[in-house]
């Protein structure tokens, strides 16, 4: 009788210890995690276009900064969610003072910051412009691995067959010559990312047919001589803001180029590779639908 009323019973036993076991299990499992997270680096990017592989790879908590530009609303293609992180000078001083395991730049962002920065013993990973689409996947996979998320890369590239199968079956129906034409006659040359954009889908550039390697200004007379199918503009606006701009408003182009000849690919979505281009792609296939057969 003594013995059961002071001794506690094995289930009284087992009801306190089981809130203290499971808490320690729980721990246990979420060690590992903690550690995995840890070993994630905290990178910094000063380039445009690094800033957008980062945003779209990387955890929030991994990323410290990111370029000047990666709120431009017309340049920036994930303009929105560059607001929730800090945006950097472009100089060395802010980086360094953020002791970044890894910085991220363009091959071309500028080099004494770069050479500052290795100087000071920071790692820096350059990424080369995206030339092609396979460039764009290549360099999917070179941030997926750097930010230690591979699988996320996979995941972008796969969305990217995806839109690019889209878009060729849309052009299968309308094999067109396109010239990428902008400010005061800019165009798009033969060897460059637009073109394999275009290529990629079935279309053409047209920019080949003009010489032009990478790109150069091209008259008006030599582009309504070339008479390519369709024009690639970076926006439909009517308004003339400079010289610059008048060139696309010209009569005599949008006598043989309307609206209806005129596909539109704003800017934000073709000044870097990565990401944009499922958006890119889309966007064509929805043009070519929309212009004119």
């Amino acid at each position: 009788m003594f013995h059961a009323c002071v001794m506690p019973s094995y289930r009284a036993k087992r009801e306190r210890l089981w809130p203290l076991a499971a808490t320690t299990l729980a721990l246990l499992a979420w060690a590992p995690l903690q550690a995995s997270a840890a070993d994630l680096p905290r990178i910094a990017s000063i380039n445009l276009c690094t800033d957008q592989l980062l945003v779209t790879l990387a955890d929030p908590e991994q990323i410290l900064g990111l370029s000047p530009y990666a709120r431009d609303p017309f340049r920036s293609w994930d303009k929105d969610k560059a607001k929730a992180f800090r945006l950097l000078s472009g100089e060395a001083e802010d980086v360094l003072a953020l002791k970044p395991d890894v910085v991220v730049a363009g091959r071309f962002t500028k080099r004494a910051t770069r050479e500052l920065l290795k100087d000071k013993g920071l790692k820096v990973t350059e990424f080369d412009p995206a030339r092609s689409l396979d460039d764009v996947k290549k360099q999917l996979r070179q941030m997926g691995a750097l930010v230690k998320h591979p699988e996320r890369a996979e995941a972008e590239i796969a969305k990217l067959d995806t839109a690019i199968a889209q878009a060729h079956a849309a052009v299968q129906r309308k094999p067109l010559r396109v010239l990428a034409v902008s400010r005061r006659g800019w165009v798009s040359g033969g060897e460059n990312l637009t073109t394999s954009l275009l290529s990629a889908v079935g279309l053409r550039n047209a920019g080949g047919e003009l010489g032009l390697k990478a790109g150069g200004f091209a008259s008006l007379e030599a582009i309504v001589t070339l008479r390519p199918d369709l024009l690639l503009v970076t926006d439909n606006t009517d308004f003339a803001e400079d010289e610059g701009r008048a060139f696309l408003l010209h009569p005599a182009l949008e006598k043989f180029y309307p609206a209806s000849k005129r596909l539109v690919l704003p800017e934000r979505l073709t000044a870097c590779g990565g990401p944009t281009m499922v958006e890119a792609l889309d966007r064509l296939t929805t043009e070519i639908s929309r212009v004119a057969p």
